[in-house]
């Protein structure tokens, strides 16, 4: 049986991604901007991170009344993050579908690169599934339906597109900068920002590591092959409780509505 997002998305391994995504974002000036104006969260990385996380894991595991509370914990973020263009900026507005259609493709597209890089390859069928199974990520907010790509040569097609306009500007690089070198945070968080600097750095394309001013070199591209192949040896041996903590640790933020059990998620 394939596998899909609700199979793969538990995995705590993808969170090895979460900076990858993060810059993909904000390389884009319609959500960098909003990002530099409008948040805080390069203060507090942990919180974005345990919201976003939050939100994925309702969508595909969660009940109806978790879906409903996350959706409008978005919806409240989101609410003041807008700008008319003008006075030297394009604007900008966080219910912008072009918007939400990138970052779910970030998202997207980091999943199945972290996921590939350690854990092998994937079917087509799982492959497929997992790719309409991200559609309900964005669709759950304000993306209709139909600007998700038919399909993966679609969605292909799209990604490089977007890609290689991508010019990270100094409103970006200020917020990457604030991220991944955080003056303050939890202690166990600074003592593991070089171990995530060092994976964003690998896992983002080229053009990409160098507009954001991420050092990297050919040592540093053997010590990452290095350690994805390491991950891909360890990670599969760890127990499912601790692959899955991070899943089961923000579902159980969502007080007082219960989880939905795992093979209800399944598609028949």
């Amino acid at each position: 049986m394939a596998r899909g997002l609700a199979d793969i998305g538990a995995e705590g391994v993808l969170l090895a991604g979460a900076g990858r995504a993060i810059l993909l974002q904000i390389a884009d000036p319609r959500v960098g901007h909003g990002v530099a104006e409008h948040s805080d969260f390069a203060k507090r990385p942990q919180d974005r991170l345990r919201a976003t996380l939050t939100y994925v894991y309702a969508i595909v595991y969660g009940t109806e009344e978790q879906i409903a509370a996350v959706r409008r914990a978005v919806n409240r973020a989101h609410a003041p993050v807008r700008r008319t263009a003008g006075a030297g900026s394009r604007g900008y507005n966080a219910f912008d579908a072009g918007s939400q259609l990138w970052v779910v493709a970030t998202l997207y597209d980091t999943a199945v690169t972290v996921c590939e890089q350690v854990l092998g390859p994937l079917d087509d069928d799982t492959a497929e599934r997992m790719y309409q199974d991200y559609a309900r990520i964005g669709t759950a907010l304000q993306l209709p339906p139909d600007m998700w790509p038919e399909n993966r040569a679609a969605f292909a097609e799209y990604w490089n597109t977007q890609l290689g306009c991508l010019r990270p500007d100094d409103q970006a690089r200020k917020v990457a900068r604030d991220l991944l070198y955080p003056a303050g945070g939890p202690a166990l968080m600074r003592l593991l920002m070089p171990l995530a600097r060092f994976l964003t750095a690998g896992l983002l394309p080229d053009h990409l590591r160098e507009g954001f001013g991420l050092e990297w070199g050919p040592a540093h591209s053997r010590r990452y092959a290095r350690t994805m192949q390491l991950l891909g040896r360890l990670y599969p041996r760890l127990p499912r409780k601790i692959r899955h903590w991070p899943k089961d640790y923000c579902l159980s933020t969502l007080a007082g509505v219960p989880v939905r059990a795992r093979s209800e998620v399944h598609h028949a």
